[in-house]
């Protein structure tokens, strides 16, 4: 029974509990195991208490299909002042015409580009897959591959850059109407303008997903792609710290192809808890506290690729401009899974991934990809980037040695430092 003495704070999640304690369970689990590890996913982070907060709310209750002003339903005089919120914050973030918050996930997002754009069989080009790139910009096992022509593109092997000059001959050869850039492994500055340029001459509608970096953007930590791309595809969540949502952003002239791909092209009712989310996160994006965040993302992941490099670790690219790390080990003779694992195991959470030019198969392949997103909401500085690559050092060797007791030991070694470091949004 939840106390009714209001010196005695109610217990976290009493309705869940009390209804499914099973659940509440799994949530008190999930809470502890994100405070106490170092979280490195480069996709993942932690949203604010407020993101949180705005997450759970009545809205929740509501359907409005439709854009504001324009709802198949009544009842939605709170509920379009909430949009319109979202989506003019989000045009003032990032200096663009239009923006359209309804999507429910970055691949939903991607999809409505194709119905806005395209016919099937058309070609599109994006980089490939193995290269780092997404399934959905056109690769054979996504729909994207199936009802259209993908072409990918890669990057040199010498370097582990996109190649400008290989990306245009492969434009002008496959005459694409629609060429993504950006993608889910890709540790460099991407070259808004020079893929604008091959667009331009190929007749191309542009795509910049930058679902990774779009906090990095909003920070003013990386290019702004608005002044070339025709169309931005983002998830709201990663970088930019909101919930797991979607925004397709685009020129004026491109807006009622976008909304209408969007609704009721794919899909009907947005989620009103996730558009206020999305609000509130983009309103803490417009502050001077997030652009700190943003450039020391890319401070961390800078230093950490320093530290990584001095103890023999092979960096694809050779570094790191943003908040990603992508890591080949093969010279460590070691395949990625195993590490994944051992790292896990130690408080140390990434993923294993495929490598440019990769000699593995794809659920054992030869990387890790790691990043410094979430690590940098919970305050660890540059300086601790040292203690970082050093743990991973030890794990690697003990993944490959099978000594579990150093895997155990640095286990211990993260939660104490984990203490140091109270992340947003959860319980101290």
């Amino acid at each position: 029974m939840t106390s009714t003495n209001p010196a005695v704070p109610a217990p976290r999640h009493a309705a869940v509990a009390a209804t499914d304690p099973e659940i509440a369970a799994l949530i008190g689990a999930e809470e502890r195991l994100q405070a106490d590890t170092l979280r490195m996913i480069a996709s993942e982070n932690y949203v604010s208490q407020a993101v949180l907060e705005a997450t759970g709310t009545v809205l929740q209750n509501k359907y409005s299909e439709g854009y504001p002003g324009r709802r198949y339903y009544e009842g939605q005089q709170n509920i379009d002042p909430v949009e319109e919120l979202a989506r003019q914050r989000a045009k003032e973030l990032f200096g663009v015409d239009h923006a359209n918050v309804q999507p429910y996930s970055g691949s939903p997002a991607n999809l409505a580009v194709y119905l806005a754009f395209l016919q099937p069989g058309d070609t599109v080009m994006g980089m490939s897959l193995p290269m780092g790139g997404h399934l959905t910009h056109g690769w054979g096992v996504s729909a994207t591959g199936t009802w259209f022509r993908g072409v990918g593109y890669g990057v040199r092997r010498e370097t582990g850059r996109v190649d400008l000059d290989e990306v245009r001959d492969l434009a002008l050869r496959e005459r694409p109407k629609l060429i993504f850039c950006g993608g889910t492994a890709v540790p460099r500055t991407i070259d808004f303008a020079g893929f604008a340029e091959i667009a331009r001459e190929v007749g191309a509608v542009l795509v910049a997903d930058v679902a990774h970096i779009a906090g990095l953007i909003a920070g003013g930590a990386h290019p702004s792609p608005v002044p070339h791309a025709d169309v931005v595809s983002t998830t709201t969540h990663k970088t930019l710290r909101g919930p797991r949502g979607a925004m397709l952003m685009c020129r004026e002239e491109h807006a009622k192809a976008i909304d209408r791909a969007v609704f009721p092209g794919l899909q009907g009712g947005p989620h009103n808890h996730t558009t206020a989310a999305i609000a509130v996160a983009l309103k803490e994006a417009a502050t001077e506290d997030f652009r700190a965040y943003a450039h020391q993302v890319v401070a961390n992941a800078r230093a950490l690729g320093e530290q990584l490099a001095a103890r023999g670790f092979d960096l694809v690219s050779g570094g790191t401009d943003n908040h990603l790390l992508l890591i080949d080990l093969t010279s460590k003779e070691i395949g990625g899974k195993p590490v994944a694992q051992a790292l896990d195991r130690a408080g140390i959470v990434v993923n294993y991934n495929s490598v440019p030019f990769d000699q593995r198969k794809p659920f054992d392949p030869s990387g890790l990809r790691l990043g410094t997103p979430a690590l940098t909401s919970r305050g660890l500085p540059a300086e601790r980037m040292a203690t970082v690559a050093e743990w991973i050092d030890r794990v690697v060797t003990a993944a490959r040695t099978g000594d579990e007791d150093t895997v155990v030991k640095v286990r211990a070694e993260v939660a104490e430092l984990m203490t140091e470091y109270p992340a947003p949004g959860l319980p101290v």
